[in-house]
């Protein structure tokens, strides 16, 4: 059987040190887009080492050394191309350094959940300074297609509704015909997002945008938008990956300002406003 769910979650975590620097911070910004205009004080802030913020997000590629590759995982033997990224969730408890060394970070397979047709793997890691302090946890959802039926429990259903009133912000993101190939450069290598052979086979017409790339520019949104480009001020960010989005797409980000949360959904504009995440939810600081 292609997926041991026993053997994947009874595994030992991996762990190891990690380390970044500026340019990899800068990358990965630059991979969001970000840096138009490239003089502006709101964009240089991701983009120039002087003064360096760091979106949240960039968790999701710092500690991806340290979790190894998908198919390389105990008790897990799949096809690339019957993945996708189904659901991601960082919890910030401190905020991240431009630059860092020696981070012990940790990453497991906690779940593995039947859906039928398809599988779902869920992935833990978490990340903590050489003094204990505690950076991130970061929990992902791995939708492996034609791998379900194995007999084990279908996980939890978590649906979140935002409210019936017009949007209390509306962002529309310009993304570029080449985002997905810079986007890649800070570590998800996966050919679905470059190869159009690749991605034929998949079933799309076309490379698709990384999830977590629609992910990391919908939080640059809300952060530069809504939260006043204060990237210490987000403490959880939650999402799934309700659809696709093509390279070069006009990504619209609605947000609901509800309960002292951030409820949002973002979709493509050319395809009819196609929903990309759903049941997003950013939980944040005064």
């Amino acid at each position: 059987m292609p997926i041991d769910a026993a053997k994947a979650t009874g595994a030992e975590p991996r762990t190891g040190e990690i380390s970044w620097s500026n340019k990899d911070v800068i990358l990965y910004h630059l991979g969001l887009g970000a840096g138009t205009p490239a003089t502006g004080a709101d964009e240089l802030r991701y983009t120039y080492e002087k003064n360096l913020h760091v979106l949240p997000t960039f968790a999701t590629v710092a500690g991806t050394k340290v979790g190894g590759s998908l198919s390389a995982l105990p008790g897990i033997d799949i096809n690339l191309r019957a993945v996708l990224h189904g659901g991601q969730e960082i919890v910030i408890h401190n905020p991240l350094p431009a630059k860092a060394k020696g981070i012990k970070a940790t990453s497991r397979v906690a779940d593995v959940y039947d859906k039928g047709k398809a599988a779902v793997i869920v992935l833990e890691s978490s990340a903590e300074l050489e003094d204990g302090t505690k950076l991130y946890d970061s929990r992902a959802e791995i939708f492996v297609r034609g791998e379900g039926g194995f007999g084990g429990e279908r996980g939890p259903v978590t649906k979140i509704d935002v409210p019936e009133r017009p949007a209390d912000h509306t962002i529309d993101v310009t993304t570029t015909a080449d985002q997905a190939l810079l986007y890649r450069l800070s570590g998800d290598w996966n050919p679905l997002h470059a190869d159009p052979d690749f991605a034929k086979a998949a079933g799309f017409d076309t490379p698709i945008l990384h999830g977590l790339c629609s992910y990391g520019l919908t939080l640059k949104a809300v952060v530069d938008n809504v939260l006043g480009g204060d990237v210490s001020r987000v403490k959880r960010y939650r999402t799934k990956f309700a659809g696709i989005f093509f390279p070069g797409e006009t990504m619209r980000v609605r947000v609901w300002e509800e309960d002292g949360k951030l409820l949002i959904n973002t979709s493509a504009v050319e395809r009819d406003d196609a929903i990309v995440l759903s049941d997003t939810v950013v939980e944040y600081s005064a």
